[in-house]
């Protein structure tokens, strides 16, 4: 009988998982970012960016096939023992914890400017906790569920980014690379939070029922994520002048404000309503990695009790500090320091020692 048999997840389930927890509020803000560090050359980055995801992403599934049953903690644990394998799942518990934290903040923030500007934000996080602690309490199949239903209800918005393109001006991106490759390579590691994400593959690979098909499966979610991003990307770039797209904090967001139909003015803000369903599909994973970490390293079955008290930190941390945007903003430059060590660096080097360790045990064995 399979050990996570109860909880396995299909191969759309894994794809929309990785999708979901990777989009999130941080393409609001992206072309603008993009345009700050290399122009309208930006793109590219986000190109350059996807195939380094595609690589680390392909580390992490080469090194948790090796142990196709074994959850993060439990592969910690058989490479480095019970000290250190502890110590490096708690540092994955507060990374998602903090991640998904910042996350409900920054959905908390953007409903509280475009639709209850007078709501206290730790109202709103309570708001957000019910539906989060109803679907992540149930385990991963919930979860991937929720994520390919979110998928499929939310499919239809790029659509609507054709509209203002028709306006766009093509002349913008022109000449290609007008500072050279340092601009671009220089903004690359911004593209790094958006493309964050990928790592939960750590944690779901156990519950996948067709394990053969986890590197193309991750492939796909990560070129979903890149094409997501670079539609909007072109068509921020296209519509705004090079010059004009750094007045605005989050261009997607003026340029949604834009769309006009004649029974309907505002219609960025039914969007914006719509999208929330998209940002949620990124924190509420992190929240239930964060408390599975929790879970294991206490070892308890239940983690329902984890997800409540993780959400009763947040909200409680929120009505204290009240974080703006600028604080929010600096949150996740953190998050980008520590994803990028996590999510890129660790991956390669778990990899190479996973395969040094299992030479040296088959030696030793022989």
């Amino acid at each position: 009988m399979k050990k996570y048999a109860y909880n396995e997840i299909t191969l759309m389930q894994y794809i929309f998982l990785i999708n979901g927890t990777q989009v999130g509020t941080g393409v609001l803000a992206l072309p603008r970012v993009l345009a700050e560090k290399a122009g309208t050359d930006g793109w590219i980055s986000l190109l350059i960016g996807w195939f380094f995801s595609v690589m680390a992403s392909i580390f992490i599934i080469k090194t948790v096939e090796r142990y196709p049953n074994d959850t993060l903690y439990e592969i910690l644990i058989r490479l480095f023992g019970k000290i250190i394998g502890k110590a490096v799942v708690i540092v994955y518990m507060l990374y998602f914890a903090f991640y998904g934290g910042t996350i409900l903040v920054n959905g908390c923030l953007y409903i509280k400017a475009w639709f209850l500007p007078r709501t206290p934000d730790f109202i709103i996080l309570l708001l957000f906790s019910i539906p989060t602690f109803l679907v992540a309490r149930n385990g991963i199949r919930i979860l991937g569920r929720y994520s390919e239903l979110s998928f499929y209800m939310v499919m239809w918005i790029p659509l609507f980014f054709l509209i203002p393109l028709r306006d766009g001006n093509w002349l913008h991106f022109l000449p290609l690379l007008k500072e050279g490759w340092k601009p671009v390579i220089y903004a690359v590691p911004t593209t790094a939070f958006s493309f964050l994400g990928f790592e939960v593959a750590f944690f779901l690979y156990p519950f996948l029922q067709k394990k053969q098909h986890a590197v193309l499966g991750i492939t796909i979610a990560n070129t979903l994520t890149m094409l997501f991003y670079l539609f909007v990307t072109i068509v921020c770039f296209a519509y705004f002048s090079p010059d004009g797209i750094l007045e605005f904090n989050q261009p997607v967001l003026n340029l949604l404000k834009l769309i006009e139909f004649r029974f309907l003015e505002r219609f960025d803000m039914i969007l914006l309503a719509h999208y929330l369903i998209v940002v949620s599909t990124a924190w509420m994973p992190c929240i239930y990695f964060a408390t599975f970490c929790s879970s294991q390293l206490l070892g308890k079955q239940d983690h329902s009790p984890h997800v409540i008290i993780l959400l009763l930190i947040i909200i409680g941390l929120v009505f204290w500090f009240q974080p703006t945007w600028n604080e929010s903003e600096k949150w996740q430059t953190m998050i980008v320091k520590g994803g990028l060590q996590l999510a890129y660096v660790v991956p390669p080097c778990l990899w190479a020692y996973s395969w040094i360790y299992e030479k040296y045990r088959r030696r030793v064995n022989l």
